[in-house]
Formats: structure tokens, C-alpha cells, sequence
């Protein structure tokens, strides 16, 4: 039996295109980007300085090079990303268009001076995740008057919460865990239900009004209507047959 429910509010910011800035001077910095947007990663504070600057993918065993700046002059490697990429001599910010999935790992950023002595190097590991989606709920009543709850969205990682007319539900109130996708609403329980969904790039939240579901007493009362309706109609063809037989009796016989 499903619940009631009625209008259906989306809001929040499901992120497609979403841009993201980090700070790759940092070491040992995290940096979450939105698989299909842009990442920006502040490398140098001014790049027009007199010092080589190297920035670079590592991968086990391998080492992928992105670009080189050197006396203001600046070559982007060969690599598999260079068509996707650029980097602004004026602020020293390094873009990433198009993000995809091989994209994320561990980038090492060093610089030198001129003389090749090494002034500092730094990592920082980038993650590229699939925003959350457009959440949908679903809803049942149960034997007992609750009403189970279930909200489901795409994107990597979804984390869920709960609330009811702007009240966090508890595990009193939930199956257990707080970030579960689906929650027992006790029985007479109504209002405005909230599922949020979020991720380490995106969030989205969907929000219907629920009505509490019929307790046992309507349902064995449904039961009982059926019941009814099913003996009449059993009663109604015992006696057109009845009816029939008496009519045609070699039939009958």
C-alpha cells in the first residue's frame, strides 16, 4: 500500500560543468573535482619569477610530465592531458578542462632556482567524482500504520540525512545508521519530509509532504469489503447456476 504524499520540492546544487579551485602549494592537500568539469590548482603565487617550475603526475612506476616554466617561458608536455589544459603565466593557476576518471592521483609540483637549486616541492591528491543526481522518494505503508521511506540518487559516493518539518530524524525514528537511504516513519507521523544527498562536490535535497498511513483496524477493514464483495459474487453465480440448471436440466445432468 503506498503512502501519501504530495508535492515534490528539488533544491540544492546538482553540479554538472561544476568548477573547483585547490591549493597545490600545500602538501599533502586533497582536492575533489566534478567528473566532466574544470579543476584549478594554484601552483605558484607568480609565475613571472626567474625559477623552473615543474609540475607532474605520479603513478606507480611512472611519471607523467605536465609542464615546465622556466624564465618566463613555458612548455606543456607531451602528455595525455595536454589538449586539456592550461596554465596563466600571470597568476601561476594550472586548469584542467573536461575532467575524467584517470585524472584523479597524486600531483607533485617543484620549483628551483635558477641554478638548480630546489626551493620546496609539494603533492596534493586530486579525486574526480560523479556529482549527486536528482534524488527521487518512494514510499510504503506498513502492516502497522509506519510508513517505510526510500530515497535514491546517482553519483559516486551519496551520503544521506533526514528531516521532518526542519527536525533531524534520529535512530529512533530511522533504520539504523543516520546516513541511510531508507527510514521507518512511526506510525501517525506527517509533515514535510527533507531526504538530503551529498557528496565531497555536490548536494540536492527533495522534500514532499507525507500524510501518516491507516493503522490495522482500516486494513482489516479493507479486508472485510473484500470479503463481502468476493461472497456476493460467489453467491450471485451459485444461484444464476442454480437458475440455469433447473431450465436446462439435461445440461445439468
Amino acid at each position: 500500500m503506498e503512502a501519501v504524499l504530495g508535492l515534490l520540492v528539488i533544491s540544492g546544487g546538482v553540479s554538472h560543468g561544476l568548477d573547483t579551485s585547490c591549493d597545490a602549494r600545500e602538501d599533502g592537500s586533497q582536492c575533489y573535482g566534478a567528473l566532466g568539469g574544470t579543476v584549478y590548482l594554484q601552483l605558484i603565487t607568480n609565475a613571472t619569477g626567474n625559477y623552473e617550475l615543474l609540475f607532474w603526475k605520479a603513478s606507480i612506476g611512472t611519471r607523467t610530465n605536465i609542464l615546465k616554466s622556466k624564465n618566463h617561458k613555458l612548455v606543456i608536455r607531451n602528455s595525455p592531458i595536454k589538449d586539456r589544459v592550461h596554465f596563466f603565466t600571470n597568476n601561476g593557476t594550472f586548469r584542467l578542462n573536461n575532467t575524467r576518471r584517470n585524472d584523479s592521483g597524486k600531483y607533485l609540483l617543484e620549483t628551483y632556482h635558477t641554478n638548480g637549486t630546489l626551493i620546496w616541492t609539494s603533492g596534493l591528491q586530486l579525486f574526480i567524482e560523479a556529482p549527486v543526481s536528482s534524488p527521487q522518494l518512494y514510499s510504503e505503508c506498513l502492516s502497522h500504520g509506519e510508513m517505510r521511506v526510500s530515497c535514491s540518487s546517482g553519483g559516486d559516493g551519496p551520503q544521506y540525512s533526514w528531516t521532518l518539518d526542519g527536525q533531524t530524524l534520529r535512530d529512533t525514528e530511522t533504520s539504523p545508521g543516520d546516513e541511510t537511504n531508507t527510514i521507518t516513519l512511526k506510525k501517525g507521523l506527517s509533515g514535510d519530509l527533507t531526504c538530503t544527498i551529498r557528496n565531497n562536490i555536490s548536494s540536492v535535497a527533495v522534500s514532499k509532504r507525507i500524510s501518516h498511513c491507516p493503522g490495522p483496524g482500516f486494513v482489516y477493514f479493507q479486508l472485510a469489503e473484500v470479503f463481502i464483495l468476493l461472497s456476493v459474487c460467489l453467491g450471485s453465480y451459485w444461484f444464476y447456476k442454480k437458475k440455469t440448471c433447473h431450465q436446462e436440466q439435461d445440461d445439468c445432468e
